[in-house]
């Protein structure tokens, strides 16, 4: 897979993409994620990529021309299966649409900045927008990272044990059940007797009630799914 990502401070994505499951998928070759600085297509001399919006409001917005020579750039040397734009009225970010988007092959994240970008973009080249929440960040870089991070894990070969992903939560809209490890004793605070027997059929049993139980009283709006 390989994953574009536009960003007017592609300073922002240097540590969260270079580290831990996603470092080891870009040396394995799982993965190919190039970093586009916007201001490389910005105008002028100092290359702007910002102006004043038209009807008055206060704050800044990103110009057209800038995002449609970037966005254009890359679309002219191969196939995109989607041109995301990070915005906080996209659709939320899920499970599903991580283990969807995992799939693809060539991969466009546009990241928003300032008050936003110039809506003809968002109507004539964006074909998916994508939000992590009901709040809103100083850019899009961030929700950029937390979505390749999502997608990125799930792709063959990424992670070293490729089960483990499959029993994260949400998977089968249930949260996971609780984990323990060594010490069987810590401060006389002792591990469930269930998973110490070694009996594949109770511990798994042990676990889908657990995650039942968890989701019940924590995340009751998933079970509506």
């Amino acid at each position: 897979m390989r994953i574009d990502i536009i960003s007017a401070v592609p300073q922002l994505l240097e540590s969260p993409l270079n580290h831990s499951i996603i470092k080891r998928a870009k040396e394995k070759g799982v993965v190919e994620i190039n970093i586009v600085n916007l201001h490389d297509y910005g105008k002028g001399k100092f290359r702007h990529i910002d102006d004043y919006g038209f009807g008055g409001d206060s704050g800044m917005v990103i110009m057209p021309e800038p995002l449609y020579n970037a966005i254009t750039d890359l679309t002219e040397r191969r196939k995109y299966d989607y041109v995301i734009y990070t915005s906080p009225d996209g659709e939320i970010l899920d499970q599903p649409m991580a283990n969807s988007l995992s799939c693809a092959e060539n991969i466009i994240i546009l990241c928003g900045h300032y008050k936003g970008i110039d809506h003809r973009i968002r109507e004539h080249l964006i074909t998916k927008e994508i939000s992590i929440g009901n709040y809103v960040l100083s850019g899009g870089e961030l929700a950029a990272a937390v979505i390749t991070d999502a997608i990125v894990r799930l792709i063959p070969g990424a992670m070293s044990d490729e089960t483990s992903a499959l029993s994260d939560s949400f998977q089968d809209d249930l949260l996971a059940p609780p984990i323990y490890t060594r010490p069987a004793d810590f401060r006389g605070w002792k591990v469930p007797e269930v998973l110490l027997s070694g009996n594949p059929k109770l511990i798994k049993e042990w676990q889908e009630a657990q995650a039942l139980e968890r989701t019940k009283r924590l995340r009751p709006d998933l079970l509506k799914k």
